[in-house]
């Protein structure tokens, strides 16, 4: 993998100057209308959408919010100011550095969810690596790879689980007292498939870099404000607060630094629409499909035994699903077929749509956003390794998670 240190094109840009749609826009938009007109011609009941929809509008306003925060918590300097404090902390071997940034991604992960990884810590990782002059592929590759498999522990680190939390009853720290032990299990495998396929195959000569000058926040009131917002969200998560309303108010409180401060920053653009639109189209195509054979096709894959074979098949159909079209309907549809009381089945058929869905490109919204970061970036994919060795980690990680919620009962 290289990456070009000249400037980037316009994205999307003709020679003309007009501006093309970005097949994501195409796709958010298609999907949007295709859930509308299911909607109008009564292939999906209106009484069924609006269940839908009362059910979607509190994970929109969390992922809505938690995306602004993200965006202006980079904007403050945030993430580059700790990036480069991380290849400082790891005085030049590549060993530290890995570990530094397998937390560093885990962590973002988990708190801030994994979208965030996939679209903020992407460039970050990209420039810290041509700062460093050393190889783009495996710091890359890292942030894509903990992006899916770091995103068990919290409701919040995915929008999967907030629908698996609701279904089954568990507040945030109740979750993560069942969902601890499959994401430790997960995060073993993925460190170390990460340094034996990635790191130490590319590290550079003697494994060392050189450390590069701190980076400094043009604005350091916008620095403090922003790493408050990101432990008040934190803390308000942890405290029980409806996630929703825990990332508005730390959004609200980093709006009001940046309005004060940055006015300039702030634009239409911060707000995801395209996200947002996607989710919810996603929502009532995949129900509308659900209700005319995809639940019943669901109902055999996942099949009605119990006990470890049941668990297990569970989360090899999530993971299956998740790969032939996409994690969250994969998600929606295997929640339908299975009982509210059967947590464990449920769980595993979460832990296969978060993890599983790493084999193929299409199967994360987080690994597209990921790959149209790095083709921004001019950083060219070595498709053919990166698919073999994500399906590798999809295997592995997905039997060893499942295996794991096995153990926690």
């Amino acid at each position: 993998m290289t990456a070009s240190g000249d400037a980037p094109p316009a994205p999307n840009r003709p020679a003309d100057g007009r501006r093309r749609p970005h097949p994501l826009d195409v796709i958010a938009i298609a999907l949007a209308v295709a859930g509308a007109a299911c909607v109008a011609t009564g292939l999906l009941p209106r009484a069924a959408a609006a269940d839908t929809l009362a059910r979607v509008v509190p994970l929109l306003l969390f992922l809505g919010t938690v995306v602004v925060l993200a965006e202006l918590t980079a904007a403050a300097g945030v993430f580059d100011v700790l990036a480069t404090r991380l290849a400082v902390a790891a005085r030049g071997r590549w060993l530290a550095l890995f570990a530094l940034c397998v937390g560093f991604a885990a962590l973002t992960t988990i708190v801030l969810n994994l979208d965030t990884t996939a679209v903020l810590l992407t460039p970050v990782m990209v420039t810290l690596a041509v700062t460093l002059r050393t190889a783009v592929a495996p710091l890359a590759i890292t942030t894509v790879w903990l992006a899916n498999t770091a995103s068990l522990l919290l409701p919040v680190s995915n929008l999967t689980n907030l629908l698996a939390a609701e279904r089954i009853g568990l507040d945030p720290l109740a979750y993560a007292a069942v969902m601890w032990l499959p994401q430790l299990a997960v995060l073993a495998v993925t460190i170390i498939l990460l340094w034996y396929l990635w790191w130490r195959r590319d590290r550079p000569a003697g494994g060392r870099f050189p450390a590069p000058p701190v980076h400094r926040p043009a604005d350091p009131v916008l620095y403090r404000t922003a790493l408050a917002a990101c432990l008040l969200f934190v803390g308000g998560i942890l405290a029980g607060a409806p996630v929703g309303l825990a990332s508005a108010v730390a959004t609200g409180l980093l709006l009001l630094g940046f309005a004060v401060r940055s006015p300039g920053t702030l634009r239409p653009a911060l707000l995801p629409w395209r996200l947002l639109v996607f989710v919810t189209g996603l929502f009532l195509v995949i129900q509308t499909i659900g209700q005319h054979g995809l639940n019943d096709l669901v109902a055999r894959l996942a099949g009605d035994e119990g006990g470890v074979a049941g668990v297990l098949r569970a989360g090899g159909t999530g993971a299956l699903l998740a790969n032939l079209v996409n994690n969250l309907p994969a998600y929606l549809a295997g929640e339908t077929v299975l009982p509210v009381g059967d947590r464990q089945r449920l769980l595993a058929l979460l832990v296969g749509t978060n993890v599983g869905p790493l084999a193929l490109p299409w199967a994360s919204l987080a690994t597209l956003l990921w790959l149209e970061r790095c083709r921004a970036a001019r950083v060219k994919i070595p498709l053919g390794r990166f698919l073999a060795t994500s399906t590798v980690l999809a295997t592995l990680g997905t039997l060893a998670a499942v295996g794991a919620l096995l153990l926690t009962g």
